[in-house]
């Protein structure tokens, strides 16, 4: 084929064009304006509306994000308003009817964005009255998690007026009158508020009713009685040059509306409904009960073929969980299904305690004759494999026992190896226990390389009957041997140990730190201070002293964290509230800080429980819900300049000679 010099020119021209097109394409501006209003219908603030069919336009198209989760109406909606965009308009369809000389306020948060570039608009609040004034009242604060302070997404927030009409009722009964919805910090902002005193009230609706009347929604409220305030105010705003300089510092006049500091604790009601959640026999030789909820007593079994008397219980420590051990190898053996009546504590419909009856047949998954078979096979598995090690040894193989042949009871201590000196070692059998032959029980301490008797205590744990702790005075950098002779002790039933040996070796003292801890409180407040891990879970935990003292010994080197609440029963653990009884939970207090601890190193650390905000005590580093992420407007032009700087600097740096550059190309774009 023959090319003329007409085509050779045109296909050197393509060849240039397509080379310069490898580069990135500079075209025009990014769009990073967020969306203006341009016109509302009826007009933002406007009084006298009695229209439900509500519009904004804007500059540009706009899209919602999740307009469900940060949308809100107020006064509340029972049947949920319409939010939707559409083009350069946002629509909204309100269908409950419109209250009289009243506010109404739709709350965009930050669900606003342009729809190609995504630029936010930032917090958006349209409103409108069917009155002749309009409110502008806030109200604001944070909601917190009452046991651990963690900030509440999410959570839904009213007000009720503290006039003569008011009863502590009105939460149970009838919807809240303005809400609003916390964010990511578990902030809240109630806007379109008349002037006036308010009480006001946090709610996990989970039934969309605006009102508390579920066990299973999370509920809180402010103590006081907030009165409704603004002042001018002065803020300062930083102008930046760009993303890491700034140009200027401006003062802002703003009007600063009150209460701004409103606390609410949120918590779920303990006394959750009681039912029989399931039953299960997974061998002969017992069956376990599963509860929804803690129960005061155990409930009562009638044997219809076998005597309940062989029964022993081994529950936790709130009843929640039973496991019933059939001691009578003849029903756990010979009786494939165990048939009785159980009578137990159940939440009725009205929420009531009331005494049921059922009829259960406990059938085990594996029978009697299948975990024989197991059995057998695992003894002839053993045997044959003993044969082949006789055949293969020299010499004759010394007796041993077939493991199989017998079940033994198996005992195993925790924490095992190394131990600090102020812990006690928790011993678990495989079985419940019927009794031990204390005679058969030893413990010693390694003095050079003797081993010497040494006191001990080796006592039950109270109400679980698999379970013994191991008392000594531990010393530090020495070493112990707990030792139980074959058979001493005996399982309900009828199996026994074999020879059970286990050694400890204390820890040095110089592998630890300590913290002395004094929290500054009023006098004879009862004091409950936990030592947490990152995690934010307790590792230690202590009553402080009448002066709000607790010393936390034999700490290993590492990063912790402090809270206290105050226990107001004594019981040593923290408490819920009840909304019925006015009763709020127990209070939880963070240090704020982390505290490091040292080997060989004592802290003495002052705390009072009240000198910083609640809302700010607890430390970031534990803090789980994280506060939402800023969407900024994105800086994508500076960002091309910088790339174009950057990529002519490469292209002459590397474009020398003749060898030509897939780069940019001069004069195409």
């Amino acid at each position: 084929m023959r090319y003329t010099p007409i085509t050779i020119l045109t296909l050197a021209t393509l060849t240039c064009i397509a080379c310069a097109s490898i580069g990135n394409p500079d075209g025009g501006r990014y769009d990073e304006e967020p969306p203006v209003v341009v016109q509302c219908f009826p007009k933002d603030r406007s009084v006298k509306n009695d229209k439900k069919k509500l519009s904004i336009l804007f500059n540009e198209y706009v899209k919602l994000e999740n307009a469900n989760d940060k949308v809100v109406v107020s006064p509340p909606q029972i049947e949920a308003a319409n939010v939707r965009a559409d083009g350069k308009r946002i629509k909204i369809d309100l269908f409950d009817d419109l209250q009289e000389n009243t506010t109404y306020t739709i709350d965009f948060s930050d669900a606003i964005e342009d729809n190609n570039e995504g630029n936010p608009m930032g917090n958006y609040t349209y409103s409108f009255s069917t009155g002749e004034t309009i409110d502008t009242m806030e109200i604001s604060g944070t909601v917190l998690n009452a046991e651990d302070l963690e900030p509440v997404k999410g959570i839904m927030v009213g007000l009720y007026p503290a006039d003569s009409s008011f009863s502590d009722t009105l939460f149970t009964t009838t919807p809240m009158t303005r809400v609003s919805r916390t964010n990511g910090s578990g902030r809240f902002v109630i806007k379109g508020v008349k002037p006036g005193k308010y009480h006001a009230y946090a709610l996990k609706d989970a039934d969309g009713n605006y009102i508390f009347n579920q066990k299973s929604e999370a509920v809180g409220w402010d103590t006081t009685t907030l009165v409704t305030s603004s002042k001018p105010d002065i803020r300062m705003d930083t102008i930046w040059r760009d993303t890491t300089r700034y140009d200027s510092i401006r003062v802002v006049p703003y009007t600063h509306y009150l209460p701004d500091d409103v606390v609410i604790r949120l918590f779920l009601e303990g006394g959750q409904d009681q039912h029989l959640l399931k039953t299960e026999r997974p061998v002969p030789e017992y069956f376990t009960l599963y509860f929804t909820a803690p129960a005061d007593s155990l409930p009562t079994i009638k044997g219809l073929n076998f005597d309940e008397k062989c029964l022993v219980p081994e529950y936790t420590q709130h009843h929640d969980t039973i496991t019933y051990w059939v001691t009578d190898t003849m029903f756990s053996y010979q009786i494939d299904t165990l048939a009785m009546t159980l009578t137990y504590m159940e939440t009725d419909t009205t929420g009531k305690l009331v005494q049921r009856t059922d009829t259960l047949e406990m059938a085990s998954k594996l029978t009697r004759e299948k975990q024989r078979k197991e059995q057998l096979k695992q003894i002839e598995d053993w045997n044959k494999e003993r044969e082949k090690r006789a055949k293969k040894s020299k010499t004759p193989l010394p007796h041993e026992e077939n493991p199989y042949e017998r079940i033994y009871l198996t005992m195993t201590g925790k924490p095992a190896g190394s131990i600090d000196p102020n812990q006690n070692i928790l011993f678990t059998a495989s079985e419940p226990i019927a009794s031990i032959d204390t005679s058969k029980v030893h413990f010693f301490q390694k003095q050079d390389s003797n081993w010497i008797p040494a006191p001990f205590l080796f006592l039950p744990v109270e109400g679980r009957k698999k379970e013994y702790r191991l008392y000594a005075e531990w010393q530090p950098k020495e070493q112990y041997s707990f030792q139980v002779d074959s058979a001493a002790i005996l399982s309900i039933l009828g199996n026994v140990n074999k020879p059970i040996k286990q050694e400890f070796r204390v820890r040095d003292l110089d592998e630890y730190g300590a913290l002395f801890v004094h929290v500054i409180a009023p006098e004879d407040t009862a004091l409950v201070i936990q030592l947490l891990g990152r995690s934010d879970k307790p590792v230690r935990q202590l009553r402080a002293d009448k002066d709000g003292r607790a010393d936390f010994f034999y700490l290993k080197p590492g990063e912790f964290f402090l809270r206290c609440f105050i226990d107001r029963n004594g019981n040593e653990k923290w408490d819920t509230g009840n909304y019925a009884e006015g009763l709020q939970p127990e209070e939880v207090f963070y240090f704020p800080q982390p505290i490091q601890v040292k080997a060989k190193w004592d802290i003495e650390q002052d705390w009072n429980i009240r000198n910083i905000e609640v809302c700010k005590q607890k430390p970031l580093t534990i803090t789980k819900q994280k506060p939402d992420k800023k969407k900024d407007i994105k800086d994508r032009n500076r960002q091309r300049e910088e790339e174009k700087k950057k990529g002519k600097s490469g292209s002459s740096s590397h474009n020398h000679g003749g060898g030509g550059s897939i780069g940019r190309t001069p004069g195409f774009r």
